[in-house]
């Protein structure tokens, strides 16, 4: 199995239904059911929308620093095991502390889970767009305490309707602080929604960034200057974003000289982590040993905070 690094995968959506289970019952919260199966079943979704709809009841378990230190250790014994040596990994405080969830409770459940960890791993405070900008800019400062436990921001959650733009000040003091940025671009939305995080938000990096393909003088750009691509094969097809794998653009971005990564954003979710991933691009596309090595060399070049 090849060494790669992660660096698109939300904590969130590393809530396997176990685990969901167990929690429920630590913190005493009732479920619809408890059967590990049925909960599983619900995993099966039309649109980024019937996922999210999903993932947020589930993430109601989440209530202390236990619970994220635990969800975070679950997912790093897993990466270590599909060969992942270094992780960069999102979280949505927004999420939590809408449900009284404290930012320190999450902050410090990841933070001690990614130190006792077996991978090298690093975490990075994203906003969710549905919520704005203002939100956006309360959460950045409430989080500033913190600024030794991240590395960086990124901007995640239903692309359609919150253009990059809309963030701009946020990236702005992000960038003042010396936090790397990183936005989910181009996976709904199209090529605009690109040029927009690249030159309002100057982002080092692109999460998705599929549909990226569209524009040719976008394509050139990307290559020209290596800005990386965080692509999530299994999650464009279970969110239809494309109709299948076997009709996935990503040989064609390598093709082009792009600095292509492959992830697998939510995992629990969306049939499979990252060598998974790697393994079905093999299987349904065909691609060889050298381009899944070239993919898996991307992801250390694109990485901020690898020390290999």
């Amino acid at each position: 199995m090849r060494p790669k690094a992660e660096l698109h995968l939300h904590i969130e959506g590393t809530l396997e239904p176990e685990l969901v289970v167990e929690l429920a019952r630590r913190n005493r919260i009732d479920l619809p059911t408890y059967d590990v199966e049925a909960i599983r079943a619900r995993y099966s979704f039309t649109n980024l929308q019937s996922f999210l709809d999903v993932y947020y009841e589930n993430m109601a378990v989440l209530r202390t620093e236990e619970d994220f230190y635990d969800l975070a250790t679950a997912y790093l014994r897993r990466a270590a095991a599909q060969g992942v040596r270094h992780a960069e990994i999102f979280f949505d405080p927004q999420a939590h502390q809408s449900r009284g969830v404290p930012l320190d409770a999450v902050v410090g459940g990841l933070s001690a889970a990614l130190k006792d960890g077996d991978v090298p791993a690093a975490l990075i405070l994203c906003f969710l767009r549905d919520r704005g900008p203002e939100e956006a800019e309360q959460v950045l400062r409430a989080a500033l305490p913190f600024r030794d436990r991240f590395i960086g921001v990124g901007l995640d959650s239903a692309e359609v309707g919150y253009p990059p733009s809309l963030f701009r000040r946020v990236f702005d003091i992000a960038a003042a602080e010396g936090l790397r940025r990183v936005a989910h671009a181009g996976e709904e939305g199209g090529p605009d929604y690109v040029w927009e995080a690249l030159d309002i938000l100057r982002v080092e990096r692109v999460d998705h960034g599929i549909r990226a393909m569209e524009d040719p003088q976008l394509v050139a750009r990307l290559r020209e200057e290596r800005i990386p691509l965080t692509v999530c094969p299994l999650s464009n097809v279970r969110l239809r974003a494309v109709p299948s794998l076997r009709d996935h653009i990503l040989p064609a971005m390598l093709d082009e000289g792009l600095v292509v990564t492959v992830n697998s954003d939510d995992p629990a979710y969306f049939g499979g982590y990252v060598e998974d991933n790697y393994q079905a691009l093999r299987r349904e596309l065909g691609m060889t040993d050298e381009q899944l090595d070239r993919i898996a060399r991307n992801s250390f070049e694109a990485a901020f905070a690898y020390e290999g």
